[in-house]
């Protein structure tokens, strides 16, 4: 599998982008060197595409698979595509407070620690449903991992459209999310003007 290997807190200076949303908590006080130079209208859409791809953790021919989904969905195919990507089981678990970042829940999801509705799921590209129930493992409840990251967690807002329960490490999905549920600081017009090129 492809990694990408590109320091986050210079990936974030490069592409705008404010640390906290990928749940880091650090800040860099270097400036960008071409913070003058005026971008094109094809740049600001890759970075707005580059963005998105970067705060999910997705890949480009996933991210691609994403966006053709969403264009055949009911809807606006930005919204659509944002909806997707924040439904990812490893999204949910970084949204629930169950992982510090959304590479650690994805790392959580391969180690086969994860219940979707009692079945275990390996796959941290599983796309949630409304009134799914999403646990940890009885045997990985009891680790210390868990309670560090619990207790690093624990003040972070869960978002409105999940109910969780950090005692018994459990999320219930109560509806599937809206775009004025999902803060992530992407325009979504934009990633669809550049792919509709």
């Amino acid at each position: 599998m492809a990694v990408n290997r590109v320091p986050v807190l210079k990936r974030c200076r490069s592409l705008g982008l404010d640390p906290i949303y990928l749940g880091i908590d650090k800040k860099s006080d270097r400036e960008l060197k071409r913070a003058n130079k005026k971008m094109s209208e094809y740049g600001l859409q890759l970075r707005e595409k580059q963005k998105a791809k970067f705060i999910y953790g997705v890949l480009e021919k996933p991210f691609r698979n994403y966006y053709n989904r969403a264009e055949r969905m009911n809807g606006m195919v930005g919204e659509n595509l944002l909806i997707l990507l924040e439904r990812r089981i490893d999204n949910v678990l970084f949204r629930a407070g169950f992982a510090r970042t959304r590479k650690e829940a994805r790392q959580i999801v391969d180690h086969k620690h994860v219940l979707v509705n009692g079945k275990c799921v390996n796959i941290p590209s599983y796309l949630i449903k409304a009134g799914d129930v999403i646990s940890i493992k009885e045997n990985a409840k009891d680790s210390q991992r868990y309670k560090d990251i619990i207790a690093v967690t624990e003040g972070r807002l869960v978002v409105e459209w999940l109910d969780s329960d950090l005692e018994n490490l459990t999320v219930t999905v109560k509806q599937l999310p809206t775009r004025e549920m999902i803060d992530v600081p992407v325009d979504e017009m934009l990633i669809v003007e550049l792919y509709s090129k």
